[in-house]
């Protein structure tokens, strides 16, 4: 008799199976966005993904499965988009920075779950009660914010070779003002308030990243 953990590998390792999976990572995305971890049922996965709770538990044992599942999706699809964006191609590495905060900016658009960080959002919720979800998210954060180092590190050489902080420090405070703004666009329903943390942020590491001609002047 044939093991369901096996019938599961055997049901993803098909074209049919790989796109069912696909689709309900893809609408996972959408919905844990929208209605939280909590509010979410599998039957809301599978009615968004348009699958059976058959095919469902063919890849998934249950929602915190798919939900990790969903977490692992969201870091490699958003490292793929940021990985192919053009800020990496400015080789002043502030300019390169305040770049990648202009492209954070340009991701801010439609509704709020179009454009609100997946590992954010779980996060907040589930912390104290789903440690494994937590740590997902928590990994993901870091691992974002950690693409971020050698250009700040690279920055503060040039640009403040005496700051005493550290490019991990201002790496994370980016996520943390990031994260921030989604929560202040959620409370207000208003994806300006986003975009008013990031114009700050912005003029913040200008100041923190005087370039000579500021040195000279200030």
């Amino acid at each position: 008799m044939t093991h369901p953990a096996e019938q599961a590998a055997a049901a993803a390792a098909t074209p049919r199976g790989e796109e069912s999976r696909r689709r309900i990572l893809e609408a996972a995305l959408g919905v844990f966005r929208s209605r939280g971890y909590t509010a979410t049922t599998v039957e809301d996965l599978c009615a968004a993904a348009g699958v059976t709770k058959g095919s469902f538990f063919h890849h998934f044992d249950s929602k915190q499965a798919a939900a990790l599942a969903a977490i692992d999706h969201w870091n490699r699809s958003t490292g793929e988009l940021f990985a192919g964006a053009s800020f990496w191609r400015i080789e002043d590495p502030r300019a390169r920075l305040l770049a990648y905060l202009d492209f954070r900016a340009e991701l801010v658009r439609g509704e709020l779950p179009e454009f609100t960080c997946l590992l954010g959002t779980l996060v907040q919720e589930t912390f104290a009660t789903h440690p494994t979800l937590r740590a997902a998210c928590g990994a993901g954060i870091e691992a974002h914010a950690q693409t971020l180092v050698p250009t700040i590190e690279a920055a503060r050489t040039t640009y403040a070779p005496k700051a005493d902080w550290s490019a991990e420090s201002l790496a994370r405070h980016i996520q943390v003002v990031l994260q921030g703004g989604f929560v202040l666009a959620k409370a207000f329903n208003d994806r300006g308030a986003a975009l008013e943390s990031i114009a700050h942020l912005k003029r913040h590491i200008e100041a923190i990243l005087p370039t000579h001609n500021q040195r000279r002047t200030g």
